[in-house]
């Protein structure tokens, strides 16, 4: 099983990065300043013909459900991408838009409808790609729209029970999300009806104004499976060659916009699905995947496809079945990718390679590079000569301006939850963010906050993200707004989960709204109260408003034994590591995300043997499979021993006592190559799971409570029973103990309206 060691090295370091203070000053990405103004980022490029004023490109964001069901651009979709456009982006480009309705299976709903985009269908498209074009013009960026020959084996297996239609791909290869369901090879001919649509759809767009086409032939996708030998096994036929289909699809673009026209193409230097994975690529999902191209496999295609006309690469690593590889999640490194982009642009340079034009091909960095400070020294060590920004463009669409601007702690951090921006859409809607509650709702939240026609004295209760939204957003409105946070520290949740040094993401957020905060008392628009606060006292101030936003109550679940044992609840030690003491041997209760969170920090930076007990089939269930698979897997590399389907019967003499479920179908606890379905997908073929109990005693010098909470509404309901104001709401966790994404869109879209 062959592996390259650049490849392996980068995949060995993206876990226990946490624990080298040296690799940690590289690691950790901050919203700093040092090396501004940026020359660097602010210079123009040349990618064929085409000029573009600076090296920042917004990178394929998923306009997914941001159409009519036939697949135009609808206002939404116009609107998301004209805001990163105002906000300084050089370079736009689209979400994936496939090129093979009709012919790949899993892009085309009942109905012949699409959550897909189309320039595909016909005329009656058309003019919205028009209008997009010109509405991204006329803020000075430029904009390429990212062609997809389908989705193949990690498409939506639903078109096998919908419509008995296979899913398809290059071979005969398990379907990413019910590996039970084959995919079948395409035909020779359908793989060149996909070719003419290549070439039809980019003459389409060129005649449209969007200024490139970008070939989506990374992370898996069809277009990568006909062109990577570990999904493409065919023996006969034109694409039995892996590089061909890829040289002839940029060929036919060629062809059909001329010699000017810029095509970019986006793939990843390597699967690194061996280097990943070693001995369990043997699992029935993985193993035909073991022959994937090596780094110097695809340096040569990447030589081939330049002769064919690509004029810039964008370049990552991974794929779907390791997920948080292309989707770099809160817990990676920042500027992951840089060594990536750095080897294609050095073998570029040695080997003179040029475009058609006869320019040098521009190579895009990508992967957690949303630190300007970051940005701008991978462009002046020539590490690459554009960089791509995803998620920080939907979190903050001003991060160009901002950054030019010298506003740098201006700008709104990703957190790298990825709760809005992917989950959203694979969970049935469109992207979104959980940071900025206008991405995605451009269309119907003004980009200016409405003035308070009657300002209103406001009480706020609880510092959190909640909170904070609200009160800055209401505050920036006129209304005056008291926020009563009892410990005087603004954060709640915020403050525990910035903790861990692989969330520094999160403790970037963290700074932002605690400085958004002080800016906002120092105008006169909140004032932050250190004090509970109680129905009765809030009734005699006499507010117009009361906001709860109080979080919520920790679960403490019945196990006999607990209170006289060494515990302590996860949030808890977070805020006091202290609380740690000499505890080395450490059984975590709940394997949710705080629980999996807490363990990873347990185990590599202090260096505790850690288990974690959980009651559900699955670790982190309902998180990003990127964040959820990044975590799991590394936590496996350090040895924390994960065990689920099981129940704590009891804690005492520093054991704590499980019954586990050992039914051979109870699902393996560290696959991360497989996805966990959404709630309403039922996978007819999955094995059904029994019930064989076995007891096991667990040694703990200390047990950490991880079993989440409810909603702590106690407040509202008090004030609601006192009439305590005219107005009162309950949001964020206070409401229904969740996310960030779902606090702060509700605490914007009140603020916002009321």
């Amino acid at each position: 099983m062959k592996t390259d060691a650049l490849v392996q090295q980068l995949v060995d370091s993206y876990g226990n990065w946490v624990a080298d203070e040296d690799k940690c000053a590289a690691a950790i990405g901050r919203m700093t300043k040092d090396l501004y103004p940026y020359h660097a980022l602010f210079s123009p490029i040349r990618i064929n013909r085409l000029t573009v004023k600076n090296r920042i490109v917004m990178a394929p964001m998923g306009n997914i459900d941001m159409c009519e069901e036939t697949g135009r651009p609808n206002a939404k979709m116009l609107q998301y991408f004209f805001a990163r456009a105002k906000g300084g982006a050089g370079l736009i480009t689209t979400g994936l838009i496939p090129i093979s309705h009709g012919i790949d299976n899993s892009i085309t709903e009942m109905g012949k409808l699409t959550y897909f985009p189309r320039i595909d269908r016909s005329r009656t498209v058309q003019a919205g790609w028009r209008d997009l074009a010109q509405g991204v013009h006329s803020y000075g960026s430029r904009i390429f729209v990212q062609l997809t020959p389908g989705l193949g084996r990690v498409g939506n297996p639903q078109c096998l029970v919908n419509e008995l239609k296979f899913p398809n791909s290059a071979s005969i290869n398990p379907n990413f999300y019910i590996s039970q369901i084959p995919c079948m090879p395409l035909s020779g001919g359908k793989l060149h009806k996909i070719i003419k649509n290549a070439g039809q759809a980019a003459a389409d767009a060129k005649a449209c104004g969007l200024d490139g086409v970008y070939l989506h032939g990374h992370e898996g996708y069809l277009l990568e499976q006909l062109t990577n030998p570990a999904f493409n096994r065919r023996k006969m036929g034109r694409y039995s060659n892996w590089q061909q289909f890829g040289i002839d699809i940029v060929a036919e673009l060629r062809r059909r916009t001329g010699p000017d026209y810029p095509i970019m193409y986006r793939i990843d230097l390597s699967l690194a699905l061996n280097e990943t994975y070693g001995e369990t690529m043997n699992e029935k999902a993985l193993r035909k995947f073991k022959n994937g191209r090596s780094v110097q496999d695809t340096l040569d295609y990447m030589e081939n496809l330049v002769k064919a006309g690509v004029d810039i690469f964008d370049v990552d690593l991974g794929c779907y079945d390791n997920w948080w590889l292309p989707h770099p999640p809160a817990g990676m490194p920042a500027g992951c990718f840089l060594d990536v982009a750095r080897t294609v642009k050095e073998y570029f340079a040695a080997k003179g390679i040029v475009s058609n034009a006869g320019v040098p091909i521009p190579v895009v960095a990508v992967g957690k590079l949303g630190y300007p400070d970051i940005a701008e020294k991978a462009l002046r060590d020539q590490k690459c000569d554009m960089v791509m920004l995803g998620r920080p463009l939907l979190a903050d669409p001003e991060w160009p301006n901002k950054a030019y601007a010298g506003r740098v702690e201006d700008i709104c951090p990703c957190i790298g939850c990825q709760e809005g921006c992917i989950n959203e859409f694979v969970d049935g809607g469109h992207p979104q963010c959980a940071v900025n509650p206008r991405t995605g709702f451009e269309d119907v939240l003004p980009e200016q906050l409405v003035p308070a026609a009657q300002p209103k004295r406001i009480a706020v209760i609880g510092g959190g993200p909640a909170g904070a939204q609200f009160a800055l957003t209401a505050g920036a409105r006129g209304h005056k707004i008291d926020l009563y946070e009892k410990s005087g520290v603004i954060g709640g949740k915020m403050l525990p989960g910035s903790v861990p040094k692989n969330k520094f993401d999160f403790d970037n957020y963290r700074i932002y709204v605690q400085a958004n905060i002080r800016k906002a008392t120092e105008r006169g628009e909140v004032s932050v109260i250190a004090e509970a606060a109680d129905a009765d006292s809030l009734r005699e101030k006499g507010y117009d408003a009361i906001i709860t936003a109080v979080g919520t109550q920790p679960s403490v679940p019945p196990i006999p034994g607990l209170d006289n044992a060494n515990a302590v609840d996860a949030v808890h030690l977070l805020t006091n590591p202290d609380l740690l003491g000499t505890a080395r041997k450490i059984v975590v209760i709940g394997g949710g995300v705080v629980g999996c969170e807490t363990a990873y920090w347990l185990s590599y930076e202090h260096g505790c043997d850690v288990t974690v007990v959980e009651m559900l089939p699955y670790f982190m269930d309902g998180a990003c499979t990127a964040n959820r698979g990044h975590l799991i897997h590394y936590l496996e590399k350090n040895g924390v021993r994960l065990i689920n389907m099981a129940k704590v019967l009891s804690v005492s003499d520093g054991h704590v006592k499980v019954s586990r479920n050992v039914h051979k179908n109870v699902p393996n606890p560290y696959n991360t190559w497989q996805p966990i379905l959404p709630k309403n997908i039922e996978n007819p073929l999955a094995p059904k799971i029994g019930s064989v109990m076995q007891e096991e005693m667990l040694p703990a010098e200390l047990v950490v409570i991880a079993a989440g909470g409810r909603p702590d509404d106690r407040l509202f309901f008090a004030l609601q029973e006192k009439n305590a104001a005219p107005e009162l709401y309950n949001i964020g966790d206070s409401f229904s103990g969740g996310r960030v994404l779902e606090a702060t869109r509700a605490a914007y879209n009140l603020a916002a309206r009321i």
